[in-house]
């Protein structure tokens, strides 16, 4: 909920924060949304606007604010640039565009409650399809139409996601000395497991038997993802010899300190993965590279696509479809057999 001497002018953003709620969507979208709407609602009183007031020209102003405005405790003069020319002092584009996309949700959730009121947002045309095979019907089962995108948008660059090489990946994990942040780098290195997902898993939830691992991914899917059979003997060395007892059921519990046997939070991972970047000397040795070198790994060894998917859990295929671009080996591989061909040919 907002708060402050203004928040009254804008109870309508609490109730559609809790219409998200009631939604059932991640606490962290609606904490996230709350902030850019926060942000928003600041802008609107140093306008003097209420929400009622807001049209398309008023969006546009924000966005421009948007733009020139410079990021809170980030010291950057106007030499200091990325590789694409863009200040580090500034707002991404991304976070822009997240800002538009909380906007947007508000003014659909207004239009929702009374129809005759007027979005301000402008719908733009229609997301175009990523990828070859959804506009052929072949991945059909894994994709769902592209939703119609504000023409406010601002445009993105595509990064491609930065995986670790096997050199740094093996000087990374040797670097981990404890069960269990062992078995935590092998779920993300050899299972493809995100840092949220690894938290949240119970003891229950790993049939070190079976080797299979029952993970509740984005948006609440559940997936089932087979475990790798080192992985699975590092699981089962931590349950029995390491794992401090404890009536919580997470898998993976603080091993010292006050806080010995609750759950391992996200902070505390991220201390984890600082202290062995410093002691590995690997600094792009973070939680989410070594999901991104698992993510390679499937590409290089020509997996499926749709296989892929599953095993990450992506709910949209053209997220799996930016590793087919991180297999450099595969790449290459093709590249000097059609060379090879046309060779042949002159």
């Amino acid at each position: 909920m907002l708060a402050g001497p203004s928040a009254g002018q804008f109870v309508l953003v609490d109730e559609y924060l809790a219409y998200l709620a009631d939604r059932n969507y991640s606490p962290k979208t609606v904490r996230s949304y709350g902030y850019d709407l926060l942000a928003f609602c600041r802008w609107l009183a140093t306008e003097d606007v209420s929400l009622g007031e807001v049209t398309t020209e008023t969006l546009l102003k924000f966005l421009h604010a948007c733009r020139e405005a410079k990021v809170p405790g980030r010291r950057a003069g106007p030499n200091v640039v990325t590789l694409s020319g863009r200040r580090i002092d500034r707002y991404a584009a991304t976070t822009i565009n997240r800002r538009l996309a909380a906007i947007s949700g508000l003014f659909t959730f207004v239009t929702m409650r009374d129809p005759e009121s007027i979005n301000p947002v402008p719908k733009g045309r229609e997301a175009r399809w990523r990828v070859a095979g959804e506009r052929s019907g072949m991945l059909a089962h894994t994709i769902r139409r592209p939703k119609n995108r504000s023409s406010l948008r601002l445009r993105e660059p595509r990064r491609l996601p930065k995986a670790l090489s096997q050199t740094q990946a093996a000087e990374l994990l040797a670097s981990f000395h404890t069960w269990r942040d062992r078995a935590i780098a092998g779920l993300m290195l050899y299972c493809g497991l995100r840092s949220a997902e690894v938290l949240g898993l119970n003891v229950a939830d790993a049939d070190i038997g079976g080797r299979w691992a029952s993970v509740l991914g984005k948006g609440d899917r559940q997936r089932r993802v087979p475990l790798d059979a080192d992985v699975a003997s590092v699981i089962q060395v931590y349950l029995l010899a390491e794992r401090p007892e404890s009536t919580e059921q997470r898998l993976f519990l603080v091993a010292k300190g006050p806080n010995r046997g609750r759950p391992l939070t996200a902070a505390g991972l991220r201390t984890i993965f600082r202290y062995h970047r410093a002691v590995s000397g690997i600094t792009a040795g973070h939680s989410h590279a070594l999901r991104h070198t698992f993510g390679t790994a499937l590409a290089e060894a020509g997996v499926d696509l749709a296989v892929m998917q599953a095993l990450l859990g992506h709910a949209h295929v053209d997220t799996t479809a930016r590793y087919i671009h991180l297999a450099p080996a595969h790449v290459k591989a093709e590249f000097d057999a059609a060379r090879s061909r046309i060779r042949a040919q002159q």
